[in-house]
């Protein structure tokens, strides 16, 4: 008997192909929706049937309540599976679907507005004994108010909305004269972003580790941690690479860790997968951020050290099974790394490059697992995430695993579009980062090495081509004549290199 009738994923992308890969193995028929925007998109393919939800703007179609709830119910799908992104964390979301009849795989609504509001998650997470960053949560928001604040825990300091995430509406501030503008500012964006310019203030930890640890509970009231993942390397809040085990903890600071990720589940009354995030300082005491009420992007390097499949465990979770293993059962075996390859231009600030996939090489072979929602002929739209794919990566060590990711990226290519590939390259090779000398500034404090070299503008690389071609006429015809060597064609990229 299957866990579901049918399984509906409220997502796109590589997520949505990843989660279907999971209920097909469980024999649970699945669904797919698309905008217009991704009309023939790989994940609508990926699934036993698809349904349009609306135009390419994601508020008229992926975050559309009724439209989603529509689908399920026309398709017979009884369980809605969110993904991470969209409707992931929305609590209102989860309980529509419950009110609706339909499983929701994730947390009850309740959890997701607990853990969404950050200046409540505090209060909650220092209750239960979790070590929180000092700071002020109050409900006194006059701008005095945080101004006194601010003078009290000192400086450099983090201003964040207690709502969102993403970065939008974080500000560092390293003086007290610099605080109301920056205040004004954080204020402006969030309300912007999530309606809410509540403010959370904490002391900014310099040079930290970001370090998060994956927990599962079930229903019975069972909580799990599958020990944590290091995800230091970021650019403005964005994870690049994630690995797992982290290369600082000792076993007695991942145990403390990993039991403090458990107390925070417990204390939320979580149900099904979550990430409690960390920050770790550089004298070893760690400090609860947030936490993540979904599947987290990096959750396969998880799976790959415990052989565990969390998808699958959120289904048998959302159907009412109890979870069939326990904490001293779990093992970390190995090192696994995972990079997420973006459609992101480098040399432009990093900003999102759209367009058609004109080449795609994914790589394969022993150790690399790579997750995709993308292929040849793929139009990446602005409208959404420009995540390509996530190459991951297994060894029996850390320096297996990465070496193991740098060939594979060596046999990665995307042509069509502009991506973070070189970056990656650069990243994984970096003697800092080989040595697990990493903190959240990692990417700003090496950016120049990290920046890869601009590729030659295509009309060189077309003259190139050219040049290559009419060489090769030329080099036949003066190898059967015996006579001299033809001049290299790659001159006509004057200067340039292909990378």
């Amino acid at each position: 008997m299957t866990l579901f009738r049918k399984l509906l994923i409220a997502n796109r992308g590589e997520i949505a192909v990843r989660v279907a890969r999971t209920a097909r193995a469980l024999g649970i028929p699945t669904v797919a929706v698309y905008s217009e925007a991704d009309r023939g998109a790989l994940h609508a393919r990926a699934c036993d049937e698809a349904v349009a939800v609306g135009p390419a703007e994601a508020r008229a179609s992926y975050l559309s309540f009724e439209r989603l709830l529509e689908a399920a119910k026309r398709t017979g799908a009884d369980a809605i599976h969110p993904g991470y992104g969209f409707l992931s964390q929305n609590g209102d979301f989860a309980d529509a679907c419950r009110d609706a009849g339909i499983a929701f795989v994730g947390p009850p609504g309740d959890v997701h507005r607990k853990m969404g509001d950050k200046k409540g998650a505090r209060r909650m997470m220092a209750a239960a004994g979790v070590p929180v960053v000092p700071g002020y949560d109050g409900d006194d928001q006059q701008d005095a108010t945080l101004a006194a604040e601010a003078a009290r825990i000192g400086f450099p300091l983090m201003i964040k909305p207690s709502r969102g995430g993403g970065g939008k509406g974080m500000r560092v501030v390293h003086r007290l004269d610099d605080f109301a503008a920056a205040l004004a500012s954080c204020r402006r964006e969030a309300k912007g972003a999530f309606g809410d310019d509540t403010m959370v203030l904490e002391r900014f930890v310099q040079r930290p580790r970001h370090v998060e640890v994956q927990v599962i509970a079930d229903s019975a009231g069972t909580t799990l941690h599958l020990f944590e993942r290091e995800c230091s390397v970021q650019r403005r809040h964005q994870k690049v690479l994630e690995e797992t085990p982290s290369p600082v903890l000792t076993p007695v600071l991942r145990e403390e860790l990993c039991a403090a990720g458990v107390a925070a589940a417990r204390a939320t009354g979580y149900v099904n997968a979550g990430t409690v995030e960390f920050l770790l300082d550089p004298s070893g005491r760690f400090y609860f951020l947030e936490m993540n009420t979904r599947l987290q992007v990096e959750h396969p390097v998880t799976e790959l050290v415990t052989g565990l499949d969390l998808v699958r465990m959120q289904l048998e979770i959302a159907a009412g099974r109890p979870l069939a293993i326990g904490q001293s059962e779990l093992r970390s075996q190995g090192h696994a790394l995972e990079a997420r390859l973006y459609a992101e231009d480098p040399a432009n600030d990093d900003l999102p490059s759209a367009g058609r996939v004109l080449v795609c090489a994914l790589p394969e072979g022993p150790g690399v697992r790579v997750d995709t929602g993308v292929a040849r002929g793929s139009e990446v739209s602005v409208h959404y995430d420009p995540m390509l794919a996530k190459i991951v990566t297994f060894g029996r060590d850390r320096a297996e695993s990465i070496a193991r990711m740098a060939e594979a990226l060596s046999r990665t290519a995307v042509l069509g579009l502009a991506t973070n590939l070189g970056r990656l390259r650069t990243l994984v090779d970096h003697a800092e980062f080989r040595a697990g000398n990493l903190h959240t500034g990692f990417i700003e404090e090496h950016l120049g090495e990290v920046s890869p070299h601009p590729c030659a503008p295509p009309e060189a690389i077309a003259a190139a081509l050219a040049a290559l071609h009419a060489a090769r006429g030329r080099g036949a015809a003066a190898s059967r004549a015996g006579t001299a060597a033809v001049p290299d064609p790659f001159a006509a990229l004057g200067g340039w290199r292909l990378s």
